[in-house]
């Protein structure tokens, strides 16, 4: 797959580690703008239907450990993050194939085919818009972390522990 050269891009790359138990995660991502338009329950990111979850390539999630992301159990390794926003819960979907562009349309059967699962994660509003798309990890009990997506007047927190 060709990438894009980083000076081009519209969306910045960037990244988030964190720990999880023993587990070194990185999530890697593309951050789109808002720009006065509505993307998240609007024509360019509807609900119930899949999304990349950033632009550009699909968002990364890398672990050195045994986690589960939204109650989906992931082994060491590297997977691809999509989402199904809805406007109480996201559907998250993660999979083995991480070399296909993100495009949704990209998402062949081929690739559908290599899902490690899906899980659900709570959707509810921000006070205000969140111009780009960003993601931060809190702590939850246990050791464990949210994941918390916001953007547009998104948020959405993706529980991740240890296995």
């Amino acid at each position: 797959t060709e990438r894009m050269p980083l000076d081009k891009r519209q969306s910045p790359l960037d990244s988030l580690s964190f720990a999880v138990g023993k587990a070194e995660v990185k999530l890697c991502y593309s951050r789109p703008a808002l720009r006065g338009r509505k993307m998240i329950g609007g024509d360019a990111v509807p609900y119930g239907k899949l999304w990349r979850t950033g632009s550009n390539e699909p968002t990364m999630i890398h672990t050195t450990g045994p986690i589960t992301v939204a109650g989906v159990a992931l082994a060491p390794g590297s997977y691809s993050l999509y989402t199904i926003p809805g406007e109480k819960a996201f559907e998250i979907v993660l999979n083995r194939s991480t070399t296909q562009w993100g495009h949704e349309s990209a998402y062949t059967d081929e690739v559908k085919k290599q899902e490690a699962g899906r899980g659900k994660a709570a959707a509810s509003a921000t006070k205000a818009p969140v111009e780009r798309l960003t993601f931060t990890a809190a702590p939850s009990p246990d050791k464990a972390k949210t994941l918390v997506l916001e953007w547009d007047s998104a948020h959405v927190e993706i529980p991740v522990a240890a296995k």
